[in-house]
């Protein structure tokens, strides 16, 4: 732990106007738990402009936090990591890149995040890789195994705004998929509502309820291969598991999905790719700029082992 001897003064500038103050300082307070944040609110520890706020609190551009003495826990060094070439590799992915965002080609295999035993994800990598930016924060997430277009906010402002589209349902997402079955053209619009789940092993899934999260993904076929179909996904909701749920309603789950697919029938093709993982790509995406009319299109090249396998089922 580090810790701040001293009382700290900070000055809120412009990009953090309106922003309430306990998600100010979950962001620039990491290390510590939401628990004592609260408590030094609540305790009257923490100042603006002198006075008591509580956690509601909407900060002002110009606004004086006085931070009391506090332990903060030290930023993991992620300098020793066994993968620190994959780490590394991230940088030479970036899609499109301003001053606002970035647009990243994530990988196959490697988190948006860590957590569940995995000690740095995409966003600690880039956090580690550029210490001088004051502010990178996922706008939304993509499954471990899932490769493709990620965008990742470096001002607070846009991250609310692309937060908003996502909400509204104004930013365009499409996924290309290969799927272990024969598509039917009468699969275009699966409505099928989702939840969590926990099976007794503790593994967490997402299953198909009535009394569910309203769940919508359109689905086109781009290509017939043999027992297996190249479909393009386009997500209208957001739910964990979406596409791959909803794939498998349509009884064509997800080449390699062992979460909701019996893989035992693939195992030729996969062990042929040496492929441990699904078949899934966020190829597209496109979204509008703050105050501005102009919309971003980017698109992720296919990765070379989903290429592959596409090549393989051709034949």
């Amino acid at each position: 732990m580090t810790a701040f001897d001293k009382v700290q003064l900070w000055t809120v500038d412009s990009e953090y106007h309106g922003q309430r103050i306990d998600n100010y300082l979950f962001t620039h307070l990491k290390g510590v738990p939401k628990s004592r944040i609260y408590r030094i609110l609540r305790k009257g520890e923490l100042r603006v402009n002198k006075g008591r706020v509580k956690a509601v609190y909407k900060l002002q551009t110009g606004d004086v936090i006085r931070v009391p003495p506090i332990r903060v826990a030290e930023a993991k060094d992620h300098s020793n990591l066994t993968n620190l070439a994959q780490v590394q590799q991230l940088e030479s992915l970036i899609l499109h890149e301003t001053n606002q965002y970035l647009v990243l080609n994530k990988p196959s295999g490697i988190a948006v995040h860590g957590g569940s035993g995995l000690s740095f994800g995409v966003i600690e990598a880039f956090r580690s890789l550029r210490p001088k930016e004051k502010f990178l924060e996922l706008v939304h997430r993509i499954d471990r195994d899932t490769s493709g277009c990620l965008l990742i906010a470096k001002r607070r402002s846009y991250l609310t705004h692309f937060q908003n589209q996502l909400r509204h349902r104004k930013m365009n997402k499409e996924y290309l998929a290969i799927v272990s079955g024969v598509w039917s053209n009468k699969n275009k619009l699966v409505d099928v509502a989702l939840t969590k789940k926990e099976r007794p092993s503790g593994e967490r899934i997402v299953v198909e309820d009535i009394n569910g999260k309203a769940s919508q993904t359109r689905f086109s076929i781009i290509e017939p291969l043999g027992d297996y179909s190249l479909v393009k996904a386009k997500p209208l909701t957001g739910r964990t598991h979406q596409i791959r749920v909803h794939a498998r309603h349509c009884f064509c789950p997800l080449l390699g999905d062992e979460k909701y697919s019996d893989v035992e029938k693939d195992q030729a093709i996969l062990k042929q790719h040496k492929i441990k993982t699904f078949m899934l790509h966020a190829e597209k995406l496109s979204f509008k700029l703050p105050d501005s009319e102009e919309i971003i299109h980017v698109t992720a090249p296919i990765p070379d082992f989903m290429a592959g396998i596409i090549k393989t089922l051709r034949k």
